[in-house]
């Protein structure tokens, strides 16, 4: 039986934070994760195309706030400043005209400044959006693209309380190699998956499977569809508004679908985006050549995401070889090389990209964030405050649960 003051469970962002924080402050603990490899949801791979390829988070959101776009001046790592404003979009394969352009800024515009002075019971992200008379491509951007929901899934309270995300950030080497450099000085037990945390005596103890560890308390930093679906059980039962407030907090999906374009640029410029829209809502944002890479980026959200991912793969590819196809012609087929698509759905240990607050549910962030028994401290992008949904946030989260628990440990 090990013994230690804290266990983190997971390292991602938040967990390898609240374990930096926790050792600078002189407090023990011991890093749990499931998987065989740190940085949870950020994950930098070269295995599919030769060249890092975020498979998670790949934006450093916030720059300004973000405490990773510091580590990453540090690290000498390629950075591009990347504004997140349209260059282009499509009705199907019609490109918009100039006036439609312009009508879509103003209908931003008009939603922005609704979801600012809200005050009705509707909570709904959609019913603002109807009032506005505001539909397609920025009900798209706002709900599916953004926050990986369908808009009538998204509450408005929540949605208000997320900062505005600029100046964005795109690294060449990869978001999630960046969080694998900061951690690298970390001890993390890997494959280590938690099964159930008890706190019905003076302390905790972490049931893994790999044995159990005693502790005087736990930061959880797992996903909430980790959560909901029982792949950490509590003993005792967590307290009934923490149950609700992890439910009230289901996870959203964004899935990209990389696909090789060698041979031709298509004529569109590196790093341009184009946002297709789409029938019943298949819609798809492209993101082009970063860093001059063969690569062509697609991404779908919300209900459409799932759908994708359950498809598979080739589906997915399929999808959006031929929207390429559909926007450039007939030509640009011969130019498509192989493809593969993120499944965050499918990971048993994450179960989605990040937690959406439902309706009527903003508050359920705060309530996750109360310590139970002073022993038991969440942590994760789910309760990262104005910065929810990105890894900046998360660490931001798991630096404060940790100082939380060294004052507690220290009292």
């Amino acid at each position: 039986m090990v013994e230690t003051d804290v266990v983190v469970v997971g390292a991602g962002a938040a967990g390898l934070a609240a374990a930096k924080t926790l050792r600078a402050n002189g407090v023990a603990c011991e890093v749990l994760e499931a998987m065989d490899r740190i940085g949870g949801r950020a994950f930098t791979s070269t295995r599919e195309f030769g060249v890092p390829f975020d498979v998670g988070c790949a934006w450093l959101h916030a720059a300004d706030r973000n405490p990773f776009f510091d580590d990453a001046k540090r690290a000498g790592w390629a950075l591009r400043y990347h504004d997140m404003s349209l260059d282009h979009l499509y009705f199907g394969d019609r490109k918009a005209s100039p006036e439609e352009f312009a009508a879509l800024v103003a209908a931003e515009a008009k939603l922005q400044r609704a979801i600012a002075e809200h005050e009705g019971p509707d909570d709904r992200l959609a019913a603002l959006a109807s009032a506005c008379q505001v539909a397609g491509a920025v009900s798209v951007f706002n709900g599916p693209m953004d926050f990986g929901k369908d808009d009538d899934e998204i509450s408005v309270a929540d949605f208000r309380a997320a900062e505005d995300l600029e100046p964005n950030y795109y690294t060449r080497e990869g978001y999630g190699a960046l969080v694998a450099h900061w951690a690298r000085d970390v001890p993390v037990t890997l494959s280590c998956p938690v099964r159930r945390v008890r706190w019905d005596g003076p302390g905790v103890r972490v049931e893994t499977d790999l044995g159990a560890i005693d502790a005087r308390a736990v930061i959880v930093t797992a996903s909430t569809g980790v959560l909901a679906f029982d792949g950490i059980r509590f003993t005792p039962s967590l307290p009934q508004r923490h149950v609700e407030a992890v439910y009230h907090l289901p996870m959203g999906l964004l899935t990209k679908v990389p696909i090789r374009v060698r041979g031709s640029r298509l004529g569109i410029d590196p790093f341009d985006d184009l946002l297709m829209i789409g029938h019943a809502r298949h819609d798809l944002y492209l993101l082009f050549f970063p860093f001059e890479v063969d690569l062509v980026v697609g991404f779908v959200g919300g209900d459409f995401a799932w759908e994708l991912e359950a498809a598979g793969p080739a589906a997915a590819v399929d999808f959006v070889s031929g929207r390429l196809e559909a926007l450039f012609g007939t030509d640009a087929r011969r130019h498509i090389g192989h493809g593969t698509m993120t499944n965050w759905a499918a990971e048993p240990w994450v179960r989605g990209a990040y937690a959406v607050a439902a309706p009527g549910a903003a508050g359920a962030r705060s309530v996750l964030a109360e310590p139970v028994g002073e022993r038991i401290w969440f942590a994760g992008e789910a309760l990262a405050g104005g910065l929810m949904q990105t890894a900046g946030g998360a660490r931001r989260s798991g630096e404060a649960a940790a100082r939380a628990v060294a004052r507690r440990l220290g009292g």
